[in-house]
């Protein structure tokens, strides 16, 4: 029986397939010590059965729930994913290429869960805060800005004198 995220590879003749997948809560739960809990996501999987190889084309949509760098509060990111995926039936094993899988040919279905995990957590910017508003304001909690902000250390420049050189070549030039 194939798994939730599995595409069935036995039997295909040379065609174009189309699977799509939802992914949510159960997806990510499924992963220990997951960033992401939380996700509401379509992945749209189109698979190409060639002479030698399978070609997929993942592309994954949709928002996951995210902590914001800046006032640690939870909020939902948008995500947009396209990766190409080659996989081959063979007993060669390499792992050059991350885009180029090679199976066992006693393999009759491929699971993209795996994929599909990494693929959403490489789209996920490494800054994660709230968007701005229509307005250009933040949208953090106000709470949390306001004791940033308190703590801020305004007005303090210190000199170091290693720069001081190279100061003096870009303003003689």
């Amino acid at each position: 029986m194939p798994g939730l995220y599995s595409i069935p590879l036995a039997g295909l003749k040379e065609a174009r397939y189309t699977y799509d997948f939802s992914l949510g809560e159960d997806f990510f739960e499924a992963f220990e010590g997951s960033e992401i809990k939380r996700g509401e996501l379509m992945a749209e999987v189109v698979l190409q059965k060639c002479s030698a190889h399978f070609e997929f084309d993942i592309i994954i949509s949709g928002q996951v729930r995210v902590i914001c760098d800046r006032c640690l509060e939870e909020f939902f990111m948008p995500v947009s994913a396209a990766h190409r995926l080659f996989v081959r039936q063979g007993r060669e094993w390499g792992d050059s290429d991350p885009d180029i899988v090679t199976i066992s040919p006693d393999e009759h279905e491929l699971d993209l869960s795996q994929f599909f995990y990494e693929y959403i957590h490489l789209a996920l910017p490494i800054k994660r805060i709230h968007p701005d508003d229509s307005k250009g304001h933040t949208t953090c909690d106000p709470e949390m800005i306001r004791k940033l902000e308190e703590h801020l250390v305004q007005g303090e420049k210190k000199h170091d004198p290693r720069w001081d050189e190279l100061e003096r070549l870009t303003t003689n030039n």
